[in-house]
């Protein structure tokens, strides 16, 4: 009897999900660190946002390089959407069925995985509207002019919304990539177990305070500032012609 050949698409599938959301997850913990950098100081944001439009490298500011990054996420994001709804539930029937047997189970695990789908499709939307500003408006970042997205603009709700869905999804997702690829195994697999899940908890927790501290300090500036008629940050170390 000729033997049946093993379908390994799924598994290729699986694999290229995990990729994707490993990428984007260290996407995130980068993002967050580098917009906190206005936790130091309005110079210190306004030169990371320089150093991202390659001004130390070329001299010159290229907001292009700030489309052409976010736009790359995008394709990633995207991917990684496409093949995580895979697993999603398909009505809301199968959504109620699940939510009953993680209730009755009481299984954690399958809690984290609810919540990875809830805030998944949060981000399906909020962090969709974040990319589009970011590859069309590549120039309107910056002390002054991210502030007055958030306050003016009134992007600070969403802003604290994807915070809040980007960092769970992000975490979780990393406590779930180490689980399904053989990272909690050894001798105590429980207890490695647990310290994940500690690690996990706590980044989550770090991150959000680390973020919601941010988008404080931008509405700060918003609100103590007259940002309305196009105000740039001006720095006293950047030649003029940088100013934003």
């Amino acid at each position: 009897m000729k033997e049946k050949k093993l379908n390994k698409i799924p598994a290729r599938l699986d694999f290229l999900q995990s990729s994707t959301g490993l990428i984007l997850a260290l996407f995130i913990t980068g993002h967050i660190l580098f917009e906190a950098s206005i936790l130091i100081s309005n110079e210190m944001m306004y030169k990371v946002t320089l150093m991202f439009e390659g001004y130390y490298f070329f001299g010159e500011r290229y907001p292009g390089i700030i489309s052409f990054l976010a736009a790359a996420i995008s394709v990633v994001f995207i991917l990684h959407a496409g093949l995580a709804v895979r697993k999603f539930p398909a009505s809301y029937r199968d959504y109620k069925t699940i939510k009953e047997h993680t209730k009755r189970l009481k299984h954690e695990d399958s809690y984290l995985w609810m919540v990875q789908v809830i805030t998944g499709f949060m981000m399906f939307f909020i962090g969709s509207v974040h990319l589009y500003i970011m590859m069309s408006q590549p120039s309107n970042i910056g002390p002054y002019a991210s502030s007055y997205r958030v306050v003016d603009e009134f992007m600070g709700p969403l802003y604290f919304l994807l915070l809040v869905s980007v960092v769970s999804h992000a975490f979780i997702g990393l406590y779930r990539l180490a689980l399904k690829w053989g990272f909690m195994e050894g001798e105590n697999t429980k207890l490695s177990r647990k310290r994940f899940k500690l690690l996990m908890n706590t980044m989550i927790v770090l991150y959000i305070v680390v973020g919601l501290a941010s988008l404080a300090k931008y509405t700060y500036i918003g609100m103590t500032n007259d940002l309305s008629d196009g105000v740039r940050y001006q720095s006293k170390t950047i030649p003029l012609e940088a100013h934003k």
